[in-house]
Order: C-alpha cells, then structure tokens, then sequence
C-alpha cells in the first residue's frame, strides 16, 4: 500500500536536526526507567546479562528466518526507514528485518548493537505514511536506549515462567518483571511520540493505532468513534471497570491502542510537538548536562498532574479522600487552636 493509493499528496517534513531523545520522552518514561535502576537487585541482572547473552546469536535467529530490508529487499520500506531516519537525524541504520506474521507489530532488541524487526502484516497493510510513523517508533526506542531493556524483559519473562517451581526465585524474578512493564508502558508513549516526529502527520499517527487495535480495513472504522472508546475507557465506568483496567495493563507491556491515541493526542493539544517541528527541542549536544533529578522530578509532577486531572472513577474516589482527609486535619488544628487558646 502507498500514498498513491489513497490519493495523499507526499508531506514536506522538517528534518529535526541534532535532536536528542530527550525531546520526546515521556516524563514517566524517565521517571520509572530512574526508579527501575535503583531497584534493589536490578544492576546485578543487568550486568549478568550483559556478561552472559549471546546478542549474535539472537541476530542469527532472523538473519536465518527473516528478510533483512535494503534497496534490494522490500525497497519500499527501506525508503520509509531512511525517510524517519533522516527526519529524526539519526546517520546510522539499525539493521532492518521483515519477519512473517499476520499481525501489525514492530519491536527494536539488542543490547551491543540493537536492530528492529517488523512483521509482514505491517508492510502490508500500512501505506506510508503509517509505515514511516511505525518505523519512526522504533528508531524512537533505539535512540532512547530503550532496546536493551525490552530485551532483558522478554528474556526475564522466559525465564519467569521457566522457574515458576520455585517459590522465592519467580517472587523475586515477578517484582522485577512488574516494574519492567510499568516502565516499558510509558516508553511506548515516548516512542508514539518520535514516530509522529518521524512522520510529522498526526492523522497517520491516528490510523497506525486505529489499524493496531482493529486489523488494518479503516473503511470499517471511524475516528470520532475511536476517540470516543478512548475517552470512555479513560474515565466510564465505575469502580468495577477501574480495577478491571489495573489487572488488564498490570501484566502488559504494551498500552492499549485507544489510551496510547489519547496519550498522544493530549501531547499535540499541549503544544509541545508544534514547538519541536518548529526548531524548539532539547539536542544531543545538551545530554551530558541533563540532570536525573529533573527527570524525577518531571515524572513526578506528570503523576501528580495525571491524579489531579484524571476521570478514572478509582482515582476520582482516591481524589475525593485526600481532599477529605485534608478537610478533617484542617478541622482538627481549628479546633486544637481554639482549645490552647
């Protein structure tokens, strides 16, 4: 599928020049990648990792089983690759492989050297723009490190499961686990985040999750309908529904389609994609100055700002609480005034 399929004119896109990743991240990305490294026992299997994996091996798995993607293979594809790379000013390619399965799915792994691989179903059911916004999300993981995480978690999940006879090894291994997925769900809102940079076409951002939650047929669906399950998944319900949405998401890596479309939405509703397309964003020049401190900082004031904000009937009950808690302490120090006075 291509542009010409539907009549798209080809968008001028700017090219981001010297961007570093800091541009796009999630503040909870940071936040929650910040609070991984400090979790006891996490830099032991970090380095037992790094000490023990064969990353050459696991390349040789799709080298073997897969197409590697350049101007001779899939030629469309790699245009839209270099296409995101340019646009996101990234010179060197991560090696590119199309992998067989029905389903639209994309992921970066490695930890010396990362490389991504797509599926067939997202060459073939995506046209460009779509397939330049998917290819942008995963250079987005690359170049925000995010690879060699995503790979300790899908091999941590193996082995999860491979010692589940042990009692104290899989509690250890599950709390680890669980705080992988609560970080690698907020970095796939930052990879959503450089695959629109990469694009630079919020309604392709659009389509490409619309497509991820419904097959790939957008003449059966509708977008003001989409954003509407988004919004009621965000805040309908009741309780009921709240503790539903905590044990859908507590064990997955991935956001659900229609909260990741209502995630980036409100990232183009606050301005801040408008003022990077327009030269206004963090460079790579600037990272060895950033401070980790802001970056806990920011994701705390996101958490807080979330909290405040959300709709979700769970949070709305916690909000009610606090401030009631707040109105009963305040009463109390009225009344121990009133009584020393």
């Amino acid at each position: 599928m291509t542009d010409a399929d539907d009549n798209r004119p080809a968008r001028q896109r700017v090219t981001l020049t010297g961007i570093s990743s800091r541009a796009w991240e999630h503040p909870a990305d940071r936040g929650a990648l910040t609070a991984l490294r400090e979790l006891r026992g996490f830099d032991e299997v970090v380095k037992g990792f790094f000490g023990m994996w064969n990353e050459r091996g696991f390349r040789l798995q799709y080298l073997a089983g897969s197409v590697r993607v350049d101007h001779r293979q899939y030629p469309r594809v790699y245009q839209r690759f270099t296409e995101a790379a340019t646009t996101l000013d990234v010179a060197e390619l991560p090696e590119l492989f199309v992998t067989q399965n029905p389903v639209i799915h994309s992921q970066a792994i490695g930890m010396d050297k990362p490389f991504i691989v797509i599926s067939t179903a997202a060459v073939e059911k995506l046209d460009d723009e779509e397939l330049r916004t998917l290819l942008g999300h995963e250079i987005g993981h690359v170049r925000s490190g995010h690879a060699v995480y995503q790979t300790i978690m899908m091999i941590l999940t193996r082995w999860a499961a491979n010692i589940s006879f042990i009692p104290v090894g899989v509690i250890a291994m599950r709390a680890i686990i669980a705080a992988m997925y609560e970080w690698w769900r907020k970095a796939e809102l930052s990879a959503d985040r450089a695959g629109l940079l990469a694009a630079q076409d919020p309604a392709a951002s659009l389509r490409l999750l619309m497509k991820l939650a419904g097959g790939g047929d957008l003449s059966q669906i509708d977008t003001t309908a989409f954003l509407e399950q988004a919004a009621e998944y965000e805040g309908g319900g009741d309780l009921r529904d709240s503790i539903h949405k905590i044990g859908l998401t507590a064990w997955s890596s991935v956001p659900v389609p229609v909260a990741r479309a209502a995630e980036l939405r409100k990232w183009i509703d606050s301005g801040d994609y408008a003022r990077i397309v327009a030269g206004e964003y963090d460079r790579r020049d600037g990272d060895s100055n950033a401070s980790v401190t802001e970056d806990v900082k920011a994701a705390a004031s996101h958490y807080r700002e979330t909290f405040r904000t959300s709709s979700d009937p769970l949070v709305t009950l916690a909000r009610k609480v606090g401030d009631g808690a707040a109105d009963l302490g305040g009463k109390a120090r009225d009344w121990a005034s009133r009584r020393n006075s």
